[in-house]
């Protein structure tokens, strides 16, 4: 019989993965998660931001970053200002890093949401995928005749099934983000 589980796993991961993408889409708060992208260069090799310091946000627009080791804080301030996506101006006095979160504007608000919408586009294609992995599984194992012509139906009506309840999460996610990013 085919196993539909290891499918729908990798659904659920990918909807997942989504959900972390979503995040790193700032809205008008601050939030620790938008430094995620950061990798900084610390005693020779590069490390993501939160493996080298501790990041909070103690203010709705403002974001503070504490260095492990104090020494590295140029090498922060610098990876966050390298990073032009995101238009942060970090300034620190020497313990602690300060990111001010700037207030979007109205087309800066548009061009998120069109951002999230990319995003939602590479999960759709990633859902596709598990789709048709699924599918050429089935007919694999028709033409070794595990399978019969039935279960086939049967396999491609249930991917099917699990490709429009997770086509929906991605819809509703998408929904929510576009809400905050837009709501001032």
């Amino acid at each position: 019989m085919f196993d539909t589980k290891p499918f729908e796993t990798k659904f659920e991961q990918a909807v997942a993965h989504f959900e972390e993408e979503l995040k790193k889409i700032r809205t008008g708060r601050a939030h620790p998660g938008q430094l995620d992208g950061i990798k900084v260069e610390v005693y020779g090799t590069l490390l993501p931001l939160n493996q080298a310091a501790n990041i909070t946000a103690p203010e709705a627009q403002l974001l503070q970053i504490t260095p492990f080791d104090p020494g590295n804080i140029q090498a922060i301030s610098a990876a966050i200002r390298a990073d032009q996506s995101l238009g942060f101006n970090p300034s620190d006095d020497g313990r602690v890093i300060r990111v001010p979160v700037p207030a979007l504007t109205e087309d800066r608000r548009k061009l998120l949401v069109k951002q999230a919408g990319e995003k939602v586009e590479d999960a759709r294609i990633t859902l596709r995928t598990i789709r048709q992995d699924a599918l050429k599984e089935a007919k694999r194992m028709k033409e070794a005749k595990e399978l019969s012509e039935d279960d086939v139906k049967r396999v491609e009506k249930g991917i099917d099934d699990d490709m429009a309840v997770y086509n929906t999460k991605i819809d509703e996610l998408f929904r929510a983000k576009e809400k905050d990013i837009l709501t001032i």
